[in-house]
């Protein structure tokens, strides 16, 4: 052990100028460890909140283990395996966690404690000592400053004499504090070895207890454990790989994709149209009113569930009701300059939403899906099977046939209602012994017209002559003064389809084959546009009056309905054949074809009582007239 530098206890008396310099020297000594002491304390303070913490860390890990399997992941299908082992790598974490409590309190005990009992004791006791041996130091000063200012005279012996004894007092209390001043200084030397040595000796001990308790606990069974799942993570690993190389090779391909796929409406040329969806699914853009004149669009994920159209916003969990699509109506509409916006209309004739598609094939594909859906088609056992037969009957129409396949079994009852009148009205007879040919029907080529027969406007003006038009667009009351009168009136809400010109009224095949030629020219045109109107029946005349402004688009007088049917598959379609003469002194006859709300039956029941009704009058008359 290297020689210490010592304060000579002989000189503490003498009290020189070389004695106080060498006192210094050791004093800047005492208050640099002093320093020093603080910044170590520090730093092993450090350590063991370090290992404090530590502990508290693996404590929470285990529970954070544990917890896994309370997560309830919503991707955690087949996560049993990585549930297992994080039970037993909590199991291990705890292990661990009372190795790390134990070396956190070996600490404290052995690094931590040694040194602050040494700057509390020893570094305490010096500074004490120094302030004391101030003190006694100016105690001293005074009283030989006091002794060196007494007179010659010998009457002041007493006074001499007290004074005497102050200062040997002072000088005694001087050389005892100087004396345990030093010895202070002296043992520090030593203790400051000891205290810079022992806690670190305590740090290492409880490391090495520390790593030992800890290689005893991994034993070889954790060994395999630990290569097991080094195992697995690998797995894992190769596996991730593989799926991100085909991930990647999937985004390549789809990348290299042609721009019309990112395109909206690239094929609005010739787009192909599947018009046999039962189901359909897309963002569409709902309209939203948000004051009288005021309206919004949101763009939004729709899609079909059974007989619903659903609604989901973007982040909501599920979809909510929108409309309800049986028996409801669809329809191209033109709205606020915007391109492919159709109509869903409800049963009973209110509006009900308007949307927006992204493309013209969407519109269409829409318009379909929804018109599919609304005659209830996904109700039966293969509703693909009846959507494909339904449009393909449709598309039939444009073939060259001989005859109908006429179902006998399922034969209209619009022929029944009409036999007790077919000789006063040229009905045809109950049964005909000839299916005509198509040609004896309607003549090939013959034009269809989609519009309305007349508009409001028109008609109005063609009833009223030179009369002036009502600005506001209303009927005058004595245009149709028979509608107040009139012992039936009966509303239906329809859609015009399309009417043609027939070659004879003696049948009412002549209505199905007019049928199959309207729908298969819309399917084939692409045509969905529809214009709803009112079909008002009376006992006198069918009057198809718009639903906003309540203006007779058309009026036909019973007496000149000749033919009347429903389709006798799709009970919605209803038609009806006119005669009607013209300037040449002839008659024409057309057919004119509608989709209703409710049942066609219905409509033909109506006008069929009105015929009769009518027969009814016209006997009642003739009675009179006798």
């Amino acid at each position: 052990m290297p020689a210490v530098d010592k304060l000579l206890l002989e000189e503490a008396l003498q009290d020189s100028p070389q004695t106080r310099s060498l006192l210094s020297v050791f004093e800047e000594d005492a208050g640099t460890l002093t320093d020093y002491t603080n910044q170590l304390l520090q730093a092993m303070q450090r350590v063991y909140g370090a290992q404090n913490e530590m502990c508290l860390a693996t404590q929470q890990l285990s529970k954070q283990l544990l917890a896994y399997e309370k997560q309830n992941f919503a991707l955690g299908k087949g996560d049993e395996e990585v549930i297992s082992t994080l039970h037993y790598f909590s199991k291990v974490v705890d292990e661990l966690n009372v190795l790390h409590t134990g070396l956190a309190k070996q600490l404290a005990d052995t690094m931590v404690l040694p040194i602050i009992q040494f700057r509390e004791k020893d570094l305490t006791e010096v500074s004490t000592l120094k302030d004391l041996f101030g003190l006694a130091s100016s105690e001293h000063d005074l009283s030989m400053a006091k002794y060196s200012r007494l007179p010659k005279k010998k009457d002041n012996e007493k006074l001499k004499t007290e004074v005497v004894k102050e200062v040997a007092a002072a000088r005694r209390k001087q050389h005892l504090s100087s004396l345990q001043y030093y010895c202070a200084l002296n043992a520090l030397q030593y203790r400051k070895r000891v205290a810079m040595m022992q806690p670190m000796l305590g740090f290492a001990h409880g490391q090495i207890n520390f790593f030992k308790k800890g290689a005893e606990m991994f034993s070889q069974s954790m060994d395999s454990f630990l290569s097991s799942v080094a195992a697995m993570v690998q797995s894992i690993q190769v596996e991730l790989e593989a799926e991100a190389e085909k991930m990647r090779a999937s985004q390549q391909e789809l990348l290299s994709l042609d721009e019309s796929v990112y395109t909206p409406d690239f094929d609005v040329a010739a787009p192909q149209i599947n018009r046999n969806l039962i189901q359909k699914a897309g963002y569409l853009n709902l309209r939203n009113k948000t004051g009288l004149v005021t309206t919004t669009w949101e763009r939004l994920y729709f899609f079909t569930q059974g007989g619903n159209l659903m609604c989901q916003p973007r982040g909501a969990v599920a979809g909510g009701l929108i409309q309800d699509l049986d028996n409801c109506s669809v329809m191209a509409v033109d709205c606020e300059d915007r391109r492919y916006c159709f109509q869903i209309t409800t049963p009973n004739g209110k509006s009900g939403i308007i949307l927006q598609a992204e493309s013209r094939k969407e519109n269409e594909e829409w318009i379909c899906a929804v018109n599919n859906i609304s005659r209830q088609i996904y109700l039966t056992d293969n509703p693909e099977a009846v959507a494909i037969k339904l449009n393909q009957t449709a598309l039939q129409a444009v073939t060259p046939i001989t005859s109908f396949a006429r179902k006998q079994e399922n034969s209209c009852p619009s022929q029944n209602l009409q036999s007790s009148q077919m000789e006063n009205d040229k009905i045809v007879p109950k049964a005909a012994g000839i299916i005509p040919e198509v040609e004896q029907l309607i003549a090939p080529g013959t034009p269809i017209q989609f519009d309305i027969v007349l508009p409001a406007t028109e008609f109005l003006d063609q009833n009223r002559g030179s009369r002036r038009a009502n600005p506001f667009g209303e009927t005058e009351d004595d245009t149709f003064p028979e509608a107040e009168d009139s012992l039936l009136q009966q509303m239906f809400i329809v859609r015009f389809l399309g009417s043609m010109a027939v070659k004879t009224d003696t049948t009412t095949e002549v209505i199905y084959e007019a049928m199959r030629q309207v729908l298969a020219a819309r399917a084939i045109h692409n045509i969905f546009r529809m214009t709803e109107s009112h079909l008002m029946v009376t006992s006198q005349t069918l009057r198809l009056i718009d639903p906003q402004t309540q203006v007779t688009r058309a009026n036909f007088e019973l007496t000149s309905v000749t033919q009347f049917a429903a389709h006798q598959e799709n009970k919605r379609l209803v038609g009806f054949v006119v005669r009607m003469p013209e300037s040449t002194g002839g008659e024409s006859l057309s057919t004119y074809v509608f989709e209703s709300n409710s049942e066609g039956e219905k409509i033909c029941y109506a006008i069929n009582l009105g015929k009769e009704i009518i027969k009814a009058q016209k006997a009642h008359h003739l009675v009179s007239e006798c």
